[in-house]
């Protein structure tokens, strides 16, 4: 499935407004920055276990976006700092953000099975807080930049994860509409890019085999959880080339071929990092995207 006719006409006029602008670099990413959260929540013991909400004002329920950042699965290349970005743009638009740190391959914990396990706890936090804070979970979009993309596939195949797996869990809050910026979720045909793009070895996001895990890619590779009756919007900066277009649509055809639902959007003259800024002309054609999967219409 690719994106429907209506909705590539609501993101591509979104896109002509405002002026040209160069493609945003690292530095530019990093730059990023947004308001502070109604309140944080810490999900575990670690530094890096918690998460932030982000609450418009008013009555709810309000439907929710859960930001996972991206950053090559390291500490070097920023992360929940530069998500307030969006997650203020989201707010105004009266859409509640849960926005995610997590333990990445270098801290204490991270990488194969940390990383998934805080998904789930994190997803876990939400649901327990949602009732508090009117935030409406049958609504809800998991939108995740670069590595934040990965993770965020990966939640929506939680349902396939075999039992024997660590990262098996018998309840969790479903989450069926993925938003991935720039992901490189196919670990097992991605790990040759994943290395020269990102220095990651495939053994830091997927562990070691293993007599009762034979195959690394079983519990952590997206492409493998296909299909689990998701919808995926790929959404890829026409000029990244950390995470090219041809990335979003491999992965497409993959989940297509499964028999889920996939959609991608190029978005024109966009690098990696324009993907995930509120600035951009690349987030007027993502906004529409959200409002569209939440139910709120494109606008």
């Amino acid at each position: 499935m690719t994106m429907s006719p209506s909705l590539i006409a609501t993101a591509l006029l979104a896109s002509v407004h405002g002026a040209v602008a160069a493609p945003m670099s690292l530095d530019d990413y990093l730059a990023l920055d947004g308001p502070a959260p109604t309140a944080q929540f810490a999900y575990g013991p670690a530094p890096s276990q918690y998460a932030q909400l982000f609450r418009p004002a008013g009555t709810g329920p309000f439907p929710v976006v859960v930001l996972v950042h991206g950053g090559c699965w390291t500490v070097a290349f920023g992360g929940i700092k530069q998500m307030r970005n969006v997650a203020g743009a989201l707010v105004a638009q009266g859409i509640a953000v849960w926005n995610v740190e997590y333990r990445r391959v270098d801290e204490p914990g991270g990488g194969y099975p940390g990383t998934y396990e805080d998904m789930h706890a994190a997803l876990d936090s939400l649901q327990q807080h949602a009732p508090r804070y009117q935030l409406d979970t049958r609504r809800i979009v998991a939108m995740g930049h670069s590595a934040g993309g990965q993770l965020v596939q990966w939640i929506a195949g939680r349902e396939k994860l075999p039992r024997t797996s660590p990262l098996y869990r018998d309840t969790y809050l479903p989450v069926k509409n993925i938003l991935s910026l720039g992901g490189l979720a196919d670990l097992r045909h991605e790990k040759e890019l994943i290395k020269t793009s990102c220095e990651r070895d495939i053994a830091q996001l997927a562990g070691s085999a293993s007599t009762g895990r034979p195959d690394i890619y079983s519990d952590t590779n997206a492409a493998d959880l296909l299909p689990n009756g998701s919808r995926t919007v790929l959404a890829t900066g026409e000029l990244d080339t950390i995470s090219p277009p041809r990335v979003a649509h491999d992965y497409a055809a993959k989940a297509i071929k499964a028999g889920d639902h996939a959609e991608v959007l190029i978005l024109p003259g966009a690098s990696h990092y324009d993907e995930i800024a509120a600035t951009s002309n690349a987030w007027k054609m993502v906004l529409p995207v959200v409002r569209e999967m939440l139910g709120m219409g494109a606008q």
